[in-house]
């Protein structure tokens, strides 16, 4: 049950072995936050499409926000290894908790980082870092989603400022952010970086409302009407979809390991509901089909946990590639979604109850296989880069 948290994780090809003491303590350290702050009160919030703000100043305080980020800005000054376990422990408790995060250090916190002015880094990364401001990233337009190069938001010099106009939608942690890390198109047609602020007059960030997925997660637009932006909120070290593709390669990485937390979790509560649960006057897990699916959960598991781990060397070492991070995005969500499909069976009719965790990982996940590129344009990035030949046009 949600309020005794009783996750053991599985390590059947013993990984803990590739992890060093700093990389066993973040985990550990990150997981029983998860089991102490998050698994009592998840399921409640999630009920209620509630979002637990109480959380922002948390993950802040156990150093979840930016964890790559140097520390002279806030951040921990980690290595990508870590980043990526902070999100598996994450996840595992909810997908909405692990994308606060997630939005926080690599798609605000990263590009503000990589591209802002000393003046930017300052002012905004030790706020971010702490959690006494929550940040948002708008990229995606109500009619431009998997081609973001297609987006109409856009900003017309006026002197000393830029007037913004568009909207944004899908946007996690909008409704609750000080600061939005927004893309918009200059009058060059140029993708240019803006660091908008809550209080500027004609921001507006309006809740989406009706999610059956991510319900514990703050969604919502971003609408600019004039805005008035001064000229020093523009990121000057950045220009064209280089920006917000960079940031969305930082955080689809978080989410290859995230995915796996969830489906983890999933994993975790089939086998022990396996062995409780007894019908024909024995556990179900003595039953064969039960058993392919455990035995198929987990290998499918430990296949993404060392591609994972591999993943993070390479981000490590600067080696890594866009579409290898693609591919593992797409598999931890495929791996996510199925284990979670085959747990939630198992579980039979106890699996749509919020007395587990299964249905929520299940409703969530189908958020997490779409957004920051869906399972399909993953695919088709793979494609191109192994034949050179893009499907996309």
């Amino acid at each position: 049950m949600a309020s005794s948290d009783l996750f053991q994780s599985p390590d059947y090809f013993q990984l803990d072995e590739l992890l060093n003491e700093e990389h066993l303590l973040i985990r550990d350290t990150v997981r029983t936050y998860v089991k102490r702050e998050i698994s009592p009160i998840i399921e409640e919030y999630a009920q209620r499409a509630e979002f637990p703000v109480q959380i922002v100043r948390q993950l802040g305080e156990l150093g979840c926000f930016g964890p790559t980020i140097p520390t002279e800005y806030g951040g921990g000054g980690m290595d990508y290894l870590s980043y990526g376990l902070m999100m598996q422990e994450l996840e595992r408790g909810d997908s909405g908790v692990r994308s606060t995060a997630s939005v926080q250090g690599s798609l605000v916190m990263f590009p503000i980082h990589a591209y802002g002015s000393e003046e930017q880094r300052r002012k905004y990364l030790p706020k971010l870092a702490s959690g006494e401001w929550l940040g948002c990233f708008g990229l995606t337009e109500p009619d431009h989603g998997s081609n973001p190069s297609g987006m109409v938001t856009n900003i017309r010099d006026m002197g000393d400022h830029v007037l913004l106009n568009g909207a944004k939608m899908w946007i996690s942690n909008a409704p609750f952010a000080q600061v939005a890390v927004v893309w918009a198109r200059d009058e060059q047609g140029i993708v240019r970086g803006l660091i908008v602020e809550r209080g500027m007059e004609g921001f507006t960030t309006p809740t989406t409302h009706g999610k059956w997925s991510l319900r514990a997660s703050a969604t919502g637009e971003l609408v600019f009407d004039n805005v008035k932006v001064p000229k020093e909120n523009i990121l000057p070290n950045v220009q064209g979809m280089k920006g917000p593709l960079s940031c969305l390669n930082k955080a689809r990485f978080g989410i290859a390991w995230g995915t796996i937390g969830a489906a983890m979790d999933c994993y975790d509560t089939a086998l022990r509901y396996s062995l409780q649960r007894e019908q024909f006057d024995r556990p179900i897990g003595g039953f064969q089909l039960q058993q392919k699916k455990l035995a198929e959960m987990l290998t499918e598991i430990t296949k993404a946990q060392l591609l994972n781990w591999r993943l993070a060397v390479l981000m490590d070492q600067h080696k890594v590639t866009a579409a290898q991070i693609s591919m593992a995005k797409r598999n931890g969500c495929q791996v996510a979604t199925q284990v979670a499909r085959d747990a939630r069976q198992m579980l039979g009719g106890m699996g749509i109850t919020g007395e587990y965790s299964v249905m929520r990982h299940m409703m969530n996940l189908e958020s997490v296989i779409t957004y920051e590129g869906t399972h399909d344009i993953h695919l088709l990035i793979t494609g191109m880069d192994i034949t050179g030949l893009n499907a996309f046009k």
